[in-house]
């Protein structure tokens, strides 16, 4: 079940933070938050190829090998195998501790995005990227989601995405959140 914590339209752009499981999300992406071999074990990435099958891995092992590790900060699209969404998008966020995390951060979310717009893709569902087992303070990634979205969305007026989620699956991630977006946009 998801339950629904904020929604307001913003620079035209419904943004939604909701607390569920992301595998139900019915958008035109999920986002994984990934490693830069795209071995999807545990936490987000094994929740989601666990929900969406084996062809999520393969095609991420396939992706890997033609065109490398993916980079911290940058992102690789797959498909969704048996999900209700269409891609997953798999974004390497850094681990705390690593330098320029912050940056980091924002460019993994930025790569998303470009890739969910170079797709045209009308929503895209993110989970809070670095914050689980990669030790990313949650209310600094909370705060850097939303710089990095508000600034993508200044720079591209004109876009697919009419709809971006912030979906955790727990309590006091999906709280942050919903704490940052009232603080930010009432």
């Amino acid at each position: 079940m998801t339950t629904l914590l904020w929604q307001r339209k913003i620079k035209g752009c419904q943004l939604i933070v909701v607390q569920g499981d992301i595998t139900l999300e019915d958008v035109g992406a999920i986002v994984n938050a990934a490693n830069e071999l795209l071995h999807h074990g545990g936490g987000v990435a094994g929740a989601i190829v666990r929900a969406g099958g084996a062809s999520i891995q393969r095609e991420s092992s396939a992706w890997v090998s033609e065109h490398g590790k993916v980079v911290t900060g940058t992102a690789a699209i797959t498909g969704a195998g048996e999900l209700s969404a269409r891609h997953v998008i798999h974004a390497v966020g850094p681990v705390w501790g690593t330098g320029n995390e912050v940056e980091k951060l924002s460019s993994a979310i930025r790569s998303a995005l470009d890739l969910a717009e170079q797709h045209k893709l009308a929503g895209i569902s993110f989970p809070a990227v670095s914050s689980g087992i990669f030790g990313f303070p949650k209310e600094l990634c909370a705060q850097t989601f939303f710089d990095t979205v508000e600034n993508w969305l200044d720079e591209h007026p004109e876009r697919s995405l009419r709809e971006i989620r912030f979906c955790n699956f727990d309590n006091p991630t999906a709280n942050v959140f919903e704490r940052e977006a009232r603080r930010r946009f009432g």
